[in-house]
């Protein structure tokens, strides 16, 4: 039976596309922003992203655990967007570098306090059946977002005739749009019953699943790099801005179409199968971001990469709803994003000087290591210990 979406669903899909809308017009010309108009380095732009990252990670598990502990969710999403809509304020105003970083920090603080709440609200307003399906929608609709938000950019960047700044203010519209749907239309829901004790956040009382899953993608993000050294890869290769964004347009692209049915077919094969290929085709994609020569093969590099996202974003959430407790959901949402985001501080910082100090093939080449051996750290450990269920029963 092909079961409706509630509401709660659909309206946060809503919100993620004008929020994406938003951060999309934005995100892509940040890099280029920073190196062709404020003359940054690009060591300072894996700074940047690698401290603005990280911050937005390193916040998921306190406004997890927060949400569980007060039992809120809409309070904290709320805020969320709309620390990241008043980013791009700042970001326009920037003359130098550290204002930039000041910026992006302001948008990641909103995306760190906003995710894991939010992830949980849809994991709590859909039922197991369909939260493939539900995850999968609502990446959808964010990574649709991706596609308007630089799409716009691009007509705004000839408009204007080169000047970025006035892109940023523009992009405050859609961010405060998806701000007033979600505070006008989202509710919250019921909470399980309430008890005194506060969530604990405990590597011991982490599940076995959840466990081996944490310890594989935290070893994947330390050479999962911004995607920001992927638009830098396209310029390196040839392509104007406008064309670079357009690369970046056609991930979101792919990204859009296949997360759905990719939520779908997790509903029915289970998270886990997606979740082990999508390491491998990962380490691949990158491999040939690394080795590739041809400004005309990066389209379809930029394509795979976006299909890779739709096998893995939402269903890696709705694998965490499954093995997570329900009782602390926020948090077992906030531990992984925080771990990952920990990891990718130092993978944007990583690829910086791997960038400037060897070549720009250098960060894909190992980021693909890293994927490879995440890839097989996950199976081999997640075979031992169905095994080992399997000997229990």
């Amino acid at each position: 039976m092909n079961k409706k979406l509630p509401k709660n669903v659909l309206v946060l899909g809503l919100v993620s596309f004008f929020n994406d809308f938003a951060s999309e017009m934005v995100y892509p010309i940040v890099p280029i922003f920073l190196t062709a108009t404020l003359g940054a380095p690009v060591a300072a732009v894996g700074l940047i992203e690698g401290i603005a990252e990280s911050t937005a990670s390193l916040l998921k598990v306190v406004s997890g655990w927060f949400s569980d502990k007060f039992q809120k969710r809409k309070l904290f999403v709320v805020a969320g967007y709309s620390f990241s809509t008043l980013s791009k304020i700042v970001i326009g105003f920037a003359q130098s570098w550290p204002v930039v970083l000041v910026g992006r920090f302001a948008d990641c603080f909103g995306k760190g306090v906003r995710t894991s709440p939010r992830d949980a609200l849809i994991a709590e307003s859909a039922d197991g059946s369909v939260q493939g399906k539900a995850f999968g929608f609502h990446q959808a609709l964010d990574s649709l977002g991706a596609v308007v938000g630089p799409l716009t950019a691009v007509f705004l960047i000839n408009y204007f005739g080169g000047n970025l700044r006035p892109i940023f203010y523009l992009a405050f519209i859609p961010g405060a749009v998806g701000v007033f749907l979600l505070f006008s239309l989202v509710k919250e829901k019921p909470f399980f019953k309430k008890t005194s004790q506060s969530p604990k956040i405990s590597f011991k009382n982490l599940t076995p699943a959840f466990k081996i899953f944490l310890a594989a993608s935290t070893l994947f993000a330390i050479g999962n790099s911004s995607d920001a050294f992927l638009i830098l890869r396209a310029k390196n290769l040839g392509l104007t801005t406008c064309l670079a964004v357009f690369a970046y347009v056609v991930f979101n692209l792919f990204y859009a179409l296949f997360s759905t049915p990719a939520g779908i077919l997790s509903d029915k094969i289970g998270p886990k199968k997606l979740l082990s290929f999508g390491f491998f085709f990962f380490a691949s994609i990158y491999f040939l971001f690394g080795f590739v020569q041809s400004s005309f093969l990066i389209w379809f590099l930029f394509a795979f990469y976006g299909v890779y996202m739709a096998i893995t974003e939402g269903v890696g959430k709705a694998y965490i709803s499954q093995i997570g407790e329900e009782e602390s959901l926020a948090t077992s949402f906030g531990v992984y994003q925080t771990a990952v985001g920990f990891c990718t501080f130092f993978a944007s910082l990583i690829a910086g000087l791997l960038w400037s100090k060897i070549n720009p093939s250098a960060p894909f080449i190992f980021g693909a290591a890293l994927a490879t051996l995440a890839g097989v750290i996950f199976l081999l450990f997640s075979v031992n210990y169905d095994l080992q269920k399997e000997v229990r029963k």
